[in-house]
């Protein structure tokens, strides 16, 4: 049994269906066979027995009419007057029924004396036969027996007839459904062979999937599957591209990373070789090299803090770093230009604030570095001298902060990824001014971690980097 099943799961999916129908179809034409032959297997029978009773009413009328009257029986029948007595019955002396058949007619003769008996008897070398026996008067019952034969012939032909006509029926049914449900899971067959296509492309190297699944036809349910597939395969294209960005992006991220810290390190080393021979022979030569040691610990240190922020943002799993209180945005603003006019004397700065409070629901720390880390920007990519602009206004609901610069702009072909991590717009490591190239992406993920966008908008001769906060009474 197990061979069996193991054998009928590996049939293709058409030939199974096929031949569950095959299955189905024999049981119905077994059905409607098996009612055909009953039925008229008794509607003949019931025929033979009214020709039996109609031929037994016409011979008992003119018996009782006739005493002396013998019944003349229809061709292949029998028919006989027997005389019961004493539980014996006999036929007329001069009766013609041949010896052997005359015991089982007389037992049903026997049985009829008081009401009419309809039964079936085998007799001897006779075969079936439909036997009426009723009486005619006291003592006397007419028996009147026809045979089966033809009956029985007659549904033989029928089961052969209906036999080989429900074969016919069932192979061209089984054929022609084995032929439509080719036809019909063609579309499937074609979605496999999209299926093995995509086993055949390298997906490691490339985020190119171009197979989709074509054609058309095969009802509602197979374009159905056919649309979900191609969606499917449109997600996983997707998908793909997204991780195969995301590996770059972290390829460049580590490799921009390691640059950074290998250069203060390399100073670090360096500066610390230089102060093992001035410790011993220079004083002032030996406090030059601590302080450039402490300038570039300084700087790298800077860098790991914003990689560990960028960290703690981009984990769901983290606790936020933000701290939020109600702050008052003009107040910020006001001290995050004082501090870049102080540190930053040859760029003219103008300020733009509201004098009433303007409330929000953030963390000052890291509002203020967002403020501190885009006026930066702008003094380490503008030339001395170029004016400077910080404005804050008010919207229902929100408060926006806009830095502009009348410094030489952002190419249009840059400003898409300004904000990636240590993206630079020459595509050069070493960059005459300092700063660890992760200013504006902090910002950014402070800003978004606040509810709020931050966006840029530059050509030559001005650049503005706008900032959405949401606000609160």
């Amino acid at each position: 049994m197990k061979r069996l099943l193991d054998g009928w799961r590996r049939l293709r999916l058409g030939t199974r269906l096929a031949l569950g129908l095959g299955a189905l179809a024999l049981v119905v034409f077994g059905v409607v066979g098996t009612v055909l032959v009953t039925t008229m297997h008794g509607y003949l029978a019931e025929r033979l027995d009214e020709q039996l009773t109609s031929t037994q009413i016409d011979q008992t009328k003119k018996i009782r009419e006739h005493p002396d009257y013998t019944p003349r029986p229809l061709y292949g029948w029998y028919s006989e007057v027997f005389t019961v007595d004493n539980g014996t019955a006999a036929p007329k002396p001069s009766s013609l029924l041949p010896s052997e058949i005359t015991p089982p007619l007389a037992d049903v003769a026997r049985d009829a004396t008081r009401t009419e008996v309809l039964r079936t008897v085998y007799l001897k070398e006779q075969g079936s036969y439909r036997v009426r026996a009723c009486p005619i008067r006291a003592n006397q019952v007419l028996v009147s027996a026809a045979p089966r034969d033809e009956l029985d012939s007659t549904v033989r032909q029928l089961v052969i007839v209906l036999a080989a006509a429900f074969t016919l029926a069932l192979a061209v049914l089984v054929f022609a459904g084995r032929m439509v449900l080719r036809k019909g899971l063609r579309p499937l067959s074609d979605m496999a062979a999209t299926a093995h296509d995509i086993t055949s492309h390298d997906l490691t190297g490339s985020a190119d999937l171009p197979v989709r699944v074509s054609g058309t036809g095969g009802g509602v349910e197979v374009e159905e599957l056919r649309t979900a597939l191609n969606r499917m395969l449109d997600h996983i294209d997707a998908s793909l591209a997204v991780r195969t960005a995301a590996n770059e992006r972290l390829r460049r991220f580590v490799a921009d990373a390691s640059h950074e810290l290998r250069t203060p390190l390399t100073s670090i080393r360096g500066y610390a070789d230089l102060f093992s021979y001035a410790a011993a022979n220079e004083p002032a030569e030996r406090d030059a090299h601590l302080a450039k040691i402490r300038e570039e610990t300084a700087r790298m240190s800077v860098l790991v803090d914003d990689l560990l922020l960028l960290a703690r943002l981009d984990s769901a799993d983290a606790e936020t770093p933000l701290r939020l209180e109600r702050t008052d945005l003009a107040e910020l603003a006001a001290a995050a230009a004082e501090a870049f006019r102080v540190a930053n004397p040859r760029y003219p700065l103008e300020l733009e604030i509201a004098t009433q409070p303007i409330w929000l629901r953030a963390d000052p720390t890291r509002l203020r570095q967002v403020l501190d880390n885009l006026l930066a920007n702008v003094a380490g990519h503008t030339p001395d001298g170029t004016p400077v602009r910080l404005a804050v206004r008010v919207f229902p609901g929100w408060a926006e902060i806009y830095v502009t610069d009348a410094g030489p702009g952002i190419p249009a072909e840059h400003q898409a990824r300004i904000f990636d991590r240590f993206y630079r717009v020459d595509d050069s490591r070493s960059r005459p001014r300092g700063g660890t190239g992760l200013g504006l992406a902090v910002a950014q993920m402070l800003v978004q971690a606040h509810g709020g966008s931050v966006a840029v908008d530059s050509e030559p001769g001005r650049t503005v980097f706008t900032v959405r906060i949401p606000r609160v009474s």
